[in-house]
């Protein structure tokens, strides 16, 4: 049974006398193993917020069901649902102690003091909240970021409830202070052995983080898998260029085959590049013999040309842009006849000016093909 089981979730918002309702959350499912940590993930306005507080009894359903434990909770109070959340915002008292934040959910619920008292002192210890210095007296105004955060994980964690949702808790932190409780907040799922649904936009939180990563756009669930299944087998064209850094390059052209070898031709006014494509290719791919195609390229499946290397099928000339130094990497900005590509080298320097065509080689056994109207992958 999923710890988490989300069916054909909709969630409209009401619009006003000059405008129809928006659709936020369109017809969305997905399961939540126990113990697993679930990323949603997607651009800003995508739905994935929204889908986090109709978990959490935030948000008024409009249709669909949720269910936690086995147990529909379409109307049951977010308090009654054996959930905790960790805002973007922390959402400490400020008037309170640390100690007192994080035990005042269990005050509620009329726990005995003592028991009160062993939770928050074992959760303080876990997040380094005792250690070397003794927070738990402190106000929220004379902790950092990070310790308020690690305050809002304390206020959850004490609760011990059946799954804990966070709703991109990293955001307000510097890039330091993100990587650090990036890894802190792994090592306590690993710790608890929680099931954890986690929201952000930072594509790096989700694939270091998740074991399954949940993709969003425009309230529709895109593709759902592992981190290294999304990058080698993305779903549609979307997915393709949310996940990774650089970005997938697309470029649009046509699939030709002459005496058995496949090649793809660039849509270009001017010097349109060609590339020839390995024997084993699908058949859904040879469908499309003639017609219009889009062939994805990740920046790491190009490189600079070299004298000692092979003549290949995916070889070509383009113009040097701009060369961008990212110690230890290089990325190179390209123009071929049709479109704007970018290369990532695994070294940090390269002996060619800017403005002058340089060859490149193209990793042909690393396509990625899409249709270019409906977006979805055409490859196996």
């Amino acid at each position: 049974m999923p710890a988490v089981l989300v069916e054909n979730l909709c969630k409209t918002f009401p619009g006003d006398k000059k405008s129809t309702g928006k659709l936020a959350v369109d017809h969305v499912f997905f399961e939540v193993e126990s113990g697993e940590f679930l990323v949603l993930v997607g651009p800003s306005g995508c739905g994935k917020s929204t889908t986090l507080r109709l978990i959490a009894g935030l948000e008024e359903i409009s249709s669909g069901k949720i269910s936690i434990g086995g147990k529909e909770v379409n109307d049951v109070p977010p308090k009654d649902r054996d959930i905790a959340m960790v805002f973007q915002n922390y959402a400490l008292y400020p008037h309170m102690s640390v100690f007192e934040n994080m035990a005042f959910g269990l005050t509620l619920r009329g726990l005995p003091s003592q028991e009160i008292q062993s939770r928050v002192e074992e959760a303080a210890a876990v997040l380094g909240l005792t250690s070397p210095d003794n927070l738990l007296l402190r106000k929220p105004k004379a902790l950092s970021g990070g310790q308020r955060q690690r305050v809002a994980l304390g206020r959850a964690m004490v609760r011990k409830p059946k799954v804990f949702l966070f709703d991109e808790p990293l955001s307000n932190l510097d890039a330091k202070m993100r990587v650090e409780m990036r890894n802190e907040i792994s090592s306590l799922h690993r710790r608890l052995g929680a099931t954890m649904v986690y929201v952000t936009h930072d594509q790096v939180e989700a694939m270091t983080m998740a074991d399954r990563i949940v993709v969003m756009n425009q309230g529709r669930v895109q593709q759902i898998a592992t981190p290294r299944e999304l990058y080698a087998r993305p779903a549609n064209r979307f997915v393709a260029g949310f996940i990774g850094s650089p970005p997938m390059n697309f470029l649009r052209g046509t699939l030709a085959n002459s005496g058995g070898q496949w090649r793809f031709r660039e849509t270009a006014e001017t010097d349109p590049i060609t590339l020839v494509l390995p024997g084993n290719i699908s058949e859904r791919i040879k469908g499309y013999q003639g017609r219009e195609v889009i062939l994805g390229l990740r920046p790491e499946s190009l490189n600079e040309f070299k004298a000692d290397m092979s003549e290949q099928g995916g070889t070509f000339e383009a113009l040097l842009l701009r060369v961008e130094s990212v110690v230890p990497e290089t990325l190179l900005y390209l123009q071929t006849g049709g479109h704007r590509l970018v290369a990532r080298l695994s070294r940090s320097e390269l002996n060619q000016p800017e403005g002058k065509k340089i060859r490149i080689q193209a990793d042909m056994t690393q396509t990625h093909f899409f249709d270019p109207h409906s977006g979805l992958s055409l490859s196996p």
